[in-house]
């Protein structure tokens, strides 16, 4: 058995350690916001937050993570609930698929850097590919974000 703790709760799952996390997190816990993509860690699509840090889910053997803290686009922390709020604002998703790893990517950036320049924004989302091209609407709401934040507090 592995012992899993994703979005605040704890999870044993009887699976071969070797198996990506991706496929542990979306088949035996069934949080399916985490997306397949290209398995070979290059698009971002199944991002993940383990530690607080952005990783490719489908790079990580699920041993390698045991008692971690993962959260995935279904977690709730304050900057993914801020730049949720932000993406909705702004209707930066097209077809959407990607925007999950984009929003894991955003909070892992905004985790380390409250108030991200433009060229930091570009810097840190290179990890994510988006074919439907919404670059300009996902760093517009990553400042968005950062300015919704100022006003709360």
């Amino acid at each position: 058995m592995i012992s899993l703790h994703i979005n605040g709760k704890a999870h044993s799952i009887d699976a071969d350690p070797t198996m990506p996390l991706l496929w542990a997190i979306r088949d035996f816990v069934g949080y399916t916001g985490t997306k397949y993509g290209c398995g070979k860690g290059l698009c971002g699509s199944c991002m993940v937050l383990i530690d607080g840090e952005a990783v490719n889910s489908c790079q990580m053997q699920v041993s390698s993570v045991a008692d971690k803290k993962i959260i995935t686009i279904e977690g709730k922390t304050e900057n993914l609930q801020i730049l949720q709020q932000a993406w909705a604002d702004l209707n930066v998703p097209q077809c959407g698929y990607c925007q999950p790893g984009q929003l894991i990517t955003a909070t892992a950036l905004l985790n380390k850097n409250e108030a991200p320049t433009d060229t930091e924004i570009n810097n840190a989302m290179t990890r994510n590919i988006c074919r439907c091209g919404t670059y300009q609407r996902i760093k517009n709401a990553i400042n968005h974000s950062v300015e919704l934040k100022k006003r709360e507090s």
